[in-house]
């Protein structure tokens, strides 16, 4: 069992100076940041490790088609400005929590989790700490992700375990962002569940109030698993400057790229 969760977090609780100084960390976790960039930002020129990562979700059946790089890119950049910006506005608001001051924290906690939204370049504790430093929309992207890697969800359940605990090596800077609770311990309990079964219901976030809006419905019904966003990508034009001829002239999610 896991332990009961605070009353408050930290970032609810303490100053901004506070949590900005939290979530830089010490020379250990600035180190570790740089390392990540680094890394992040070889696989960026690394085509067949991407190529190889596809096939292995290929297998797993997470991935039904395979796109090209461009078209995760410009897709990524459809899921991150058509839900995931939108539902976070709209969630932080609600809380009563500023939208920038929320990303420059998390940015500051680990810079590499906003330079690579589709998780296809990152590292398997990048996406980890992504899992745990966000209250998710939606958890079950991040867990097929995960598969990428031999030991992905167990690892996963490992780390969340010692973030509820107090002795993961994150826990001060990420302790600085997550504004829910109870969140870690709800993602440790679905963590568990799908690795028995990954059919199991995921957490939704439920209060998005977005969700009257028929195409930010449909965005986040075709986002929200990896399946349905490798979908989407494989629809889009192949040439990077269609590609950019598109993003600059679409304003709002198409529906005819929705999924079921």
């Amino acid at each position: 069992m896991s332990a009961a969760p605070a009353a408050a977090t930290k970032r609810l609780a303490e100053p901004a100076w506070r949590l900005v100084a939290a979530a830089i960390g010490g020379p250990r976790a600035i180190s570790g940041k740089a390392v990540r960039v680094g890394r992040t930002a070889r696989l960026w020129l690394d085509r067949e490790e991407i190529r190889r990562r596809l096939r292995t979700l290929a297998e797993r059946g997470h991935v039904p088609v395979q796109p090209t790089p461009w078209q995760i890119f410009f897709g990524g950049f459809d899921m991150l400005r058509f839900v995931i910006e939108p539902a976070s506005r709209d969630y932080y608001r609600q809380k009563g929590i500023s939208f920038g001051f929320h990303q420059l924290l998390r940015v500051l906690d680990d810079p590499v989790s906003m330079i690579d939204p589709t998780g296809f370049l990152s590292e398997r504790d990048t996406i980890i700490g992504h899992v745990m430093q966000v209250v998710h929309l939606n958890p079950v992207y991040d867990l097929q992700m995960l598969e990428m890697f031999p030991d992905g969800l167990e690892e996963l359940e490992r780390q969340v375990a010692a973030m509820i605990d107090g002795t993961h090596p994150r826990a001060g800077t990420i302790g600085a962002i997550v504004e829910d609770p109870g969140y870690h311990a709800r993602l440790l309990e679905y963590v568990r569940a799908y690795r028995r079964d990954p059919a199991s219901p995921p957490p939704v976030r439920q209060e998005q109030t977005l969700r009257a809006d028929p195409r930010f419905a449909a965005a986040e019904r075709t986002f929200a698993t990896l399946p349905g966003f490798v979908a989407y990508c494989a629809k889009l034009p192949e040439r990077p400057l269609a590609l950019a001829r598109r993003m600059r002239a679409l304003r709002e999610f198409p529906m005819e790229l929705a999924g079921s």
